[in-house]
């Protein structure tokens, strides 16, 4: 094990996260390989410290007060192709936590494998995609991820997950419900499709491609899902105020029969239908944005310093020096307007560390 590692002291954790929000780090170390990592492990046990491992901080709110341990960075690179494909025919890449998402994207465009192309534009690390199981424009990880290696804090071994024991659903996995906490996730191996067709099923793609006689290919379709992430300013673009966000804030809420169907009533009261899309009814889901934007929030609405993105109702941003605090009160007025017009509670997606 390696036991030398940069320790760094009292870090500012906002220009770290999308958002741009957040008060600094106690202890904070940048790893780039497994000793790194359970070296920093090793510290924070020594000093009885709290440990919280960061990816590409794209779907994280820190406290005003920042981190009062040690904030560990997952700086593991590297994108390997395998050889040979895999039993079902499919090539497999290894990819280093710490590698750029997108990054990993586009190396399979270009490679001309299939399974991640409407994931493209999502900021963050490869390393966070299986603790969310990602997912948009319907392709989630939890589609092609194969393998997770990882670190085991209850012994500090690396191990070797499968996907089935991911236990993967709907934006979770064990890594953020059951065994939240206990793993660090090192490297992500995926298994895509080679010379596969992409994936048009949501509405948005099949409107980018109206009219076209031919089948788009896996290049034009990355383009078209990062065109249309732009327009919801859900693209990283340096100088777009709606880019300082956590990405969407709310999750899409499972609901019952019983709740769908009081939903629709109180809808109908109101002259309203509940909007229905097939993508999200496989999940007995209804769109957050839709109860956001119909309890009084349009996009554009501000509250101080932090507000609605203009481009996406789910996307709370940073509209210039906002605190932790006002983007939380923000939150909390939206969750309560929501649930007392619809009674349907919205549940947060970003990570809220330091609260």
């Amino acid at each position: 094990m390696k036991w030398f590692v940069e320790l760094l002291e009292n870090i500012p954790l906002a220009p770290l996260t999308t958002i741009r929000i957040g008060g600094p780090a106690r202890y904070f170390v940048e790893a780039r390989d497994v000793g790194e990592v359970q070296a920093a492990v090793a510290f924070t046990r020594s000093r009885d410290l709290p440990l919280f491992v960061l990816g590409g901080g794209s779907n994280l709110v820190v406290a005003d007060a920042g981190w009062p341990g040690l904030m560990l960075k997952i700086a593991i690179p590297g994108i390997d192709q395998r050889g040979a494909h895999d039993e079902h025919g499919n090539v497999v890449f290894d990819v280093g936590a710490g590698e750029s998402w997108d990054k990993f994207v586009s190396r399979s465009v270009m490679a001309r494998c299939a399974g991640i192309e409407c994931l493209s534009g999502i900021p963050g690390s490869v390393g966070g995609t299986p603790v969310q199981n990602v997912g948009a424009y319907g392709q989630e990880v939890s589609d092609t991820i194969s393998s997770v290696q990882v670190v085991d804090l209850r012994d500090g071994q690396v191990r070797e997950l499968c996907r089935e024991a991911c236990g993967f659903s709907y934006r979770a996995s064990i890594f953020n419900t059951s065994d939240r906490g206990r793993f660090i996730v090192l490297r992500v191996s995926y298994a895509l499709t080679p010379e596969g067709k992409p994936h048009i099923s949501y509405g948005d793609l099949k409107r980018h491609f109206a009219g076209r006689e031919t089948m788009p290919n896996l290049a034009e379709t990355r383009e078209a899902v990062r065109h249309i992430r732009a327009l919801k300013g859900m693209l990283i673009v340096a100088g777009d105020a709606d880019c300082l966000s956590a990405g969407s804030f709310f999750k899409n809420p499972a609901l019952s029969e019983e709740q769908h169907e009081d939903l629709k009533q109180r809808a109908a009261a109101r002259g309203l239908t509940v909007p229905s899309y097939p993508a999200l009814e496989t999940h007995r889901k209804v769109s957050a944005a839709w109860l956001v934007e119909r309890s009084g929030f349009a996009k554009g609405y501000g509250m101080g310093r932090a507000g609605i993105s203009s481009k996406h109702a789910l996307a709370i941003v940073n509209r210039g020096g906002a605190t932790a605090a006002e983007v939380l009160a923000l939150k909390d007025q939206i969750q309560h307007r929501v649930e007392e017009i619809w009674g349907v509670r919205l549940e947060p997606e970003p990570v809220m560390v330091g609260f």
